[in-house]
């Protein structure tokens, strides 16, 4: 059996069992954390760093979450409504004029119905490096479909979107902000771009042995991935130092929990106010409801998350994951290195979930 560190309330030892046979064999190195009301119950971490299995995943280990990351930028925007500085259903042209589609609103970007899912013209991984160039490059693309009509999930591009939005309301970019106002008073270790300083407690991503199976084209999306991106891609220095915000946020479940817990407490966390109790609520109005036609799943849209019930939520390809229960007061997160190959379908992320609920009694 693989050993666990950190520290877990007893109700919730399921989650403990959970992890331990993850690792045991699924994974290489992972964290799990579950927050109630705002407040850690269980910080559990085991495994190694790399694939090598030579440095152990330790206290302070982080990694790239990819899309959970989004989750973080979607934070961002419901604390700028909530301020009353952002209105969700309003244009992008109000905040952002130089933008082509006015039909677009900012609801449609958050629910991934704003028909721009993909860039239309190639662009490079390196570009994704030079967000006013590929925000330029959106802002002059017409919708696939009329906004707000069809659900496809924009990987990519969404956090593009949203950070220029933030960018054009607060005159900082989507990580100095979510720096400023979210992880610097909540004092959570995660980055939306990595700074030199952690460099030596990242524990690169790990491919899965097959390479990632990417959904097959639907009767209204088939468009291939642009750009097409592999694991080492993102494991390098150059990406990890871009402001990537759909895919490149770095933390462990600690960290992701600690900012997400947020939503599920009523919008105070550990004595810090992000949001009203009715701010928080906003990422539970749902959008769109069918399938998505990038996913090949159906999928039920709010402001920025997938919504089920009172809970609302979102992972990262590979495997991570964060999820809030409203009702519950519940927040759950789970990040590893070890990527599975399934785009959507990975259950080690939920087995930590229904194990929380364990504790709840």
């Amino acid at each position: 059996m693989v050993p666990l560190h950190g520290t877990c309330d007893e109700r919730f030892r399921e989650v403990r069992d959970a992890l331990a046979e993850s690792l045991a064999k699924d994974d290489v190195g992972a964290s799990v954390a579950v927050f109630a009301h705002g407040r850690p119950v269980a910080d559990l971490w085991g495994g190694y760093a790399d694939a090598e299995r030579t440095r152990a995943w330790e206290r302070d280990t982080i990694t790239n979450v990819w899309s959970t990351t989004k989750t973080m930028v979607a934070l961002c925007a419901l604390i700028l409504a909530d301020r009353g500085e952002l209105d969700l259903d309003a244009p992008l042209t109000r905040y952002w004029p130089e933008f082509g589609a006015a039909d677009v609103l900012v609801r449609h970007v958050l629910s991934h119905t704003s028909g721009l899912p993909v860039w239309d013209t190639p662009i490079t991984v390196d570009d994704l490096r030079d967000p006013p160039a590929v925000t330029a490059r959106l802002a002059a693309q017409t919708p696939r479909w009329p906004p707000g009509e069809v659900g496809c999930y924009h990987a990519l591009t969404q956090g593009f979107l949203l950070g220029e939005v933030v960018r054009r309301i607060t005159g900082k970019t989507i990580g100095a902000f979510f720096a400023a106002e979210v992880t610097g008073p909540l004092g959570a270790d995660f980055h939306i771009a990595l700074p030199a300083g952690h460099d030596d407690r990242f524990a690169p991503s790990i491919a899965p042995p097959g390479g990632m199976t990417v959904p097959p084209p639907t009767e209204l999306f088939d468009a291939a991935p642009n750009p097409e991106l592999v694991p080492d891609d993102t494991n390098t220095v150059a990406w990890r130092r871009a402001e990537i915000p759909s895919g490149a946020g770095y933390g462990n479940a600690r960290s992701v929990a600690a900012v997400q817990s947020v939503l599920a407490s009523g919008g105070t966390a550990r004595g810090v106010r992000l949001l009203s109790p009715a701010g928080c609520e906003r990422a539970l109005e749902e959008q769109y409801h069918g399938l998505d036609y990038g996913l090949g799943v159906p999928m039920r849209y709010g402001m920025g998350y997938g919504i089920s019930g009172r809970n609302c939520f979102w992972g990262g390809m590979g495997g991570s994951l964060v999820f809030n229960d409203l009702d519950a007061g519940l927040t759950v997160a789970y990040v590893m290195n070890q990527m599975a190959d399934a785009i959507v379908g990975d259950d080690r992320g939920m087995s930590m979930v229904m194990a929380a609920y364990g504790g709840l009694g």
